[in-house]
């Protein structure tokens, strides 16, 4: 399985709730740049899950339209929230797709890649693509990319 971990672009900072906070004009321009990188990249069959927040919504929409909204994905979401969505390590599909918020991103990439529970940073607009794969009967977790938006 493939899991992509896509953190949102650049939002502002104060709006009337968290969830509506929209992306900045520099965040339109990272999820622009971010989506053309995963665009030449992604199987036509990626499942691409977006927290509820506007902001993951703003972004993943730079890619495209054929997303779901997953409520367990809100800011604040467990890491283990995030695998179970994804359906880690089988999947629900062989390439997963997961917009969403610092620190459960970084959470999931520490967690998966150093067995660790500690919080990596994820840039704004960043994409960690992982592989899950099996070798000599054991799971292993393979980094196949890790870009910024400024590097798309």
């Amino acid at each position: 399985m493939n899991l992509i971990l896509w953190r949102h672009a650049e939002a502002e900072d104060t709006a009337s709730t968290d969830l509506a906070r929209q992306l900045t004009t520099r965040g339109r321009k990272q999820a622009q740049s971010a989506a053309k990188w995963l665009r030449n990249r992604l199987p036509s069959d990626a499942l691409i899950l977006a927290s509820p927040a506007a902001r993951t919504v703003q972004t993943v929409e730079a890619l495209t339209d054929q997303y779901r909204i997953v409520k367990e994905l809100a800011p604040g979401a467990a890491a283990e929230d995030v695998l179970a969505a994804a359906g880690w390590p089988k999947g629900i599909a062989d390439t997963v797709v997961v917009v969403g918020h610092q620190p459960t991103l970084g959470l999931v990439a520490a967690r998966l890649v150093a067995g660790e529970q500690t919080e990596w940073s994820i840039k704004k607009g960043g994409i960690w693509w992982l592989e899950g794969r099996e070798r000599n009967g054991a799971g292993q977790v393979v980094i196949r990319a890790v870009i910024s938006p400024d590097l798309a």
